[in-house]
């Protein structure tokens, strides 16, 4: 291969950029959702249990830090893209991403002390997610011309999306494999991204140049202060709001939280009275003026809200109903159920980059409006599926919700794009990629929320009713049914046995004492689904409605967007009618 492939005037230098940042977005959405599946793993290295009440807060905090950082960072370095370069950063986001793989394969503690080294290089690796979150489709846009950037976005948005459920898979087949050497404990789940960092890193240092417009102007530090805080204080007590407190199921009367909730909401507020007054705001608030910009990132929100409670809720219903009813072990649920979901990923492999190719032509609202509508009747679909389903229902609408969201997101993401000057592209990046994660984020806070609050009124007699029918003393069912939903729902999440962990030995200590066959049933695949199913169901139906409701909402902004809006098309429009009526006033 010619050096002459990598510069920036070689006709198949878009396909360089396209191919190097696709590769960015993958890596860093995999290892948004690789931990979910490989929770137990990781914390069985570190000898801690992670569904112990001391312990939840290390697991969200592993689960959620990654997200929280990406979300309250990515603006940041999208501005810092317009000004210093969006290939810099990108470039930097390769190499801070890679450094933080390393440091979480290579964890050289245990116990609480093991907990923090992984939630700190987390951190480490949401800060490298941001970089390159928030300027690989800046990078793109600047690469492609206008009538080729759906397509090459498409491919891109099916990478970021396609991606978190992919980590499902990788995280499944890596989770049991690691090895000690010395005190270092090994993890496959993390050392897996190193390499594809390393070729990443090197391959964008040679391959990717600067082709964008830059923006003069000052770092605006108030603004930057302002959101992070702002936005980490939401989501913070957002974390902290789905975890238990005192007598309640959730932690949403928690003064921290409450404190976290109203505060960050205000200085959010305040925030955006202070971007309006900036001359070079790090949040471009004018851009909102643009109707196509403002109703597509108000779409891509409730997308990304609504397709987060999705993921979340199938993975429940999967691993702690339908898989141990199938005879699946709780051990290898994790595994089955990211196999489980794969029609959703090849629905999104066909038609986001299909979709996004067609909308270069006929603009976004079309195709964005009717994969909306698409992925809302899915979820209705989902809603009258039975909770014991046949396969290829369950694989039929899970198949189309993609294809749904493939239609969607490439169309959206490119329609945010090309609604924006140049100079703007790196923080109309970032600002879509903050809405993305964010609604990840809100997602978690939300749909577990609704589906604690449907099983808190069902499943406490379930289980008290259930336990005693198997002899467990009435003093003990009473302490077990009593306990937070979290712990039974944290437990299939993870791929634990729910009864085991609730009345083996590291919860209640009673199940050795029951007689051989009581056992048997209590640990068996059938007892804990056939307890928890009513009571889910409950909790799912109200979780998909507002799923659909999002969605359909988020169809009628995609609708009202308007015509096919390209700036660059728009601006030079604009000189040649202000350049005409130059003219024939000349001419009068």
């Amino acid at each position: 291969m010619s050096n002459s492939l990598f510069t920036k005037d070689h006709p198949r230098y878009k396909w360089v950029a396209l191919s190097n940042t696709t590769l960015g977005i993958l890596m860093a959405t995999i290892n948004s959702s690789i931990v979910i599946i490989s929770l137990p793993a990781i914390f069985t290295g570190i000898k801690i249990n992670p569904l112990d009440a001391a312990n939840v807060s290390y697991l969200l905090w592993i689960l959620m830090g990654y997200l929280l950082v990406t979300a309250v960072l990515v603006v940041t370095f999208g501005r810092l893209g317009d000004m210093f370069g969006r290939v810099r950063i990108y470039n930097l986001g390769f190499v801070v991403f890679t450094v933080g793989s390393i440091a979480l394969a290579l964890n050289p503690l245990s116990g609480g002390h093991g907990a923090m080294w992984l939630i700190i290089w987390r951190f480490v690796q949401g800060i490298g997610g941001a970089m390159l979150f928030s300027n690989s489709t800046a990078i793109i846009t600047d690469a492609f011309p206008a009538n080729r950037r759906g397509m090459a976005l498409g491919i891109n948005q099916v990478a970021a999306i396609a991606g978190s459920f992919i980590g499902l898979l990788i995280g499944g087949l890596l989770a049991n494999l690691s090895w000690h050497v010395g005190t270092l404990d090994v993890e496959w789940v993390f050392l897996v991204s190193v390499p594809v960092g390393i070729v990443g890193t090197i391959w964008s240092y040679l391959s990717l140049h600067e082709v964008g417009t830059k923006s003069a102007g000052k770092m605006d530090w108030w603004g930057n202060a302002l959101f992070a805080i702002g936005l980490a204080s939401l989501l913070t007590a957002i974390t902290y709001g789905i975890q238990p407190y005192g007598d309640s199921t959730e932690g949403w009367t928690n003064p921290w939280v409450l404190t976290g909730l109203i505060g960050g909401a205000v200085v959010l507020v305040g925030f955006v009275f202070v971007e309006l007054a900036q001359k070079s705001p790090m949040f471009e608030m004018r851009l909102f003026k643009i109707r196509a910009f403002a109703m597509a990132m108000l779409a891509g929100l409730l997308s990304s809200i609504g397709r987060g409670g999705m993921q979340f809720m199938l993975i429940i219903w999967l691993q702690g109903i339908w898989l141990p009813l199938h005879g699946v072990a709780y051990d290898q649920t994790p595994l089955m159920a990211g196999f489980a979901m794969l029609p959703i990923t090849i629905g999104f492999l066909i038609s986001g980059p299909l979709s996004g190719t067609i909308s270069d032509r006929v603009g976004p609202r079309l195709f964005a409006t009717t994969g909306l509508l698409v992925v809302a009747a899915t979820f209705v679909l989902l809603i009258v599926l039975p909770i014991d389903f046949t396969y290829w229902q369950f694989a039929v609408i899970t198949f189309f919700n993609g294809i749904g969201s493939g239609m969607f997101a490439a169309p959206n993401r490119a329609a945010i794009m090309n609604s924006v000057p140049a100079n703007m592209r790196g923080s109309a990046s970032g600002m879509a990629g903050t809405v993305q994660n964010s609604g990840t984020s809100l997602s978690m806070g939300i749909f577990f929320s609704l589906l604690i609050a449907g099983l808190s009124t069902a499943l406490p007699k379930a289980l008290f009713s259930g336990l005693t029918g198997q002899g467990v003393a009435a003093d003990v069912a009473t302490k077990v049914s009593t306990l937070p939903p979290v712990s039974s729902v944290f437990a299939a999440f993870l791929g634990y046995n729910p009864m085991d962990t609730l009345l083996g030995k590291g919860g209640m200590n009673v199940l050795s004492t029951l007689p051989e066959h009581a056992q048997k049933t209590l640990v068996g695949n059938e007892f804990f689904p056939h307890l928890i199913s009513g009571a889910f169901h409950d909790g799912l139906v109200v979780v998909f409605i507002a799923a659909a409701a999002m969605s359909v909402v988020a169809a009628i902004a995609s609708l009202i967007r308007g015509k096919h809006y390209v700036h660059e098309v728009h601006a030079v429009e604009e000189s040649i009618e202000a350049h005409e009526a130059a003219v024939e006033k000349v001419s009068r």
